[in-house]
């Protein structure tokens, strides 16, 4: 087998799956479950009953347009710049009631998908003609670079979903202190968290009965054999969830059900597998007020105020530069 650290890659998919397969213990990304398949399960996952986080959160900005708004507003406009648009459901209440009100502002989504960000400005150009609308495909840090560029006026950048909660607290301050680098003056971070609750209930939520979400973690694995030629026998991995109430931390695994043994053509790799060997592919965090007020003051941020849903399960915070 290559070394790892003589190959080339094609892409930086390439390079992160064989990263983590031969890792110990092994991880993939979950950044790499979304493509146009992925993006479907997704939609669906948010409009899962048990998936408590989307209703909350578009409960919030529901409740709370008029009061968010009038956070962001400002006399020269601003530039709304959001991280991880998806399909933009959320974000569209927003657009409306500043559509409505007339208010200055362009809307800048940023997605990982760029079939996602084709679907939002298609439907943002039918429901909201009078929005400004200028895309932009890439992960949140090669585009947190021409962030810093939008520097002509205040710059609102949205951060939606809880995906904060995709990363370690050490990577989470990290990305942290990158967006507040890139901020100045009146410029405000909006981003959701969700909330410790009820244990049984964030169990619920990534492991539905239905098996939305064990399609989604799944994913990744049929991404890697259709896009890497792959042999994966996805069948033949079992997808669990675990939660530390301790910690706030669901993580979610892909586990072998037998020793088995998978070639990747495009990486020229074997990887072997035990039986009950596991692939780490997701963290989602929760969090508390006191959390979230540490994280921002390691990061160079302060909280200004926070909005939350009829049942406290989740929480919209608003940060500017400290």
């Amino acid at each position: 087998m290559t070394n790892s650290n003589t190959k080339t890659f094609n892409s930086t998919f390439e390079k992160e799956v064989n990263e983590g397969l031969v890792a110990f213990p092994k991880y993939l990304s979950s950044k790499w479950f979304y493509d146009k398949k992925g993006d479907k399960l997704f939609q669906d996952i948010m409009a899962m009953p048990e998936y408590y986080l989307t209703d909350c959160e578009y409960n919030i900005l529901d409740t709370h347009t008029a009061a968010i708004a009038n956070q962001f507003n400002s006399p020269e406009g601003f530039d709304l710049i959001e991280l991880g648009a998806g399909d933009g459901k959320k974000t569209k209440l927003l657009l409306k009631y500043l559509s409505d009100q007339n208010v200055n502002f362009d809307y800048l989504p940023i997605d990982i998908s760029q079939n996602a960000l084709d679907q939002l400005e298609e439907s943002l150009t039918k429901e909201f003609p009078k929005v400004s609308v200028k895309t932009q495909q890439g992960t949140y840090f090669e585009v947190l670079e021409k962030i810093s560029e939008y520097n002509k006026r205040k710059k609102i950048i949205l951060f939606l979903g809880s995906n904060i909660g995709n990363l370690l607290h050490e990577q989470a301050i990290n990305f942290l202190t990158k967006v507040k680098d890139v901020m100045s003056g009146d410029d405000m971070l909006f981003m959701g968290f969700d909330q410790k609750k009820h244990p049984q209930t964030i169990l619920d939520a990534y492991n539905d009965k239905a098996g939305i979400t064990e399609a989604f973690n799944k994913n990744i694995l049929h991404r890697i054999n259709n896009e890497l030629e792959a042999n994966f026998n996805v069948d033949n991995f079992l997808h669990w969830e675990v939660y530390d109430p301790e910690s706030g931390s669901a993580k979610s695994y892909l586990v072998s059900k037998e020793a088995q043994t998978v070639y990747i053509k495009a990486l020229d790799l074997t990887v072997n597998f035990n039986a009950w060997e596991s692939i780490h592919t997701e963290i989602s965090q929760k969090y508390t007020d006191a959390v979230v007020e540490w994280l921002a003051e390691e990061s160079g941020l302060k909280v200004v105020t926070n909005f939350t849903d009829e049942n406290k399960y989740y929480k919209n915070y608003i940060f500017n530069a400290n």
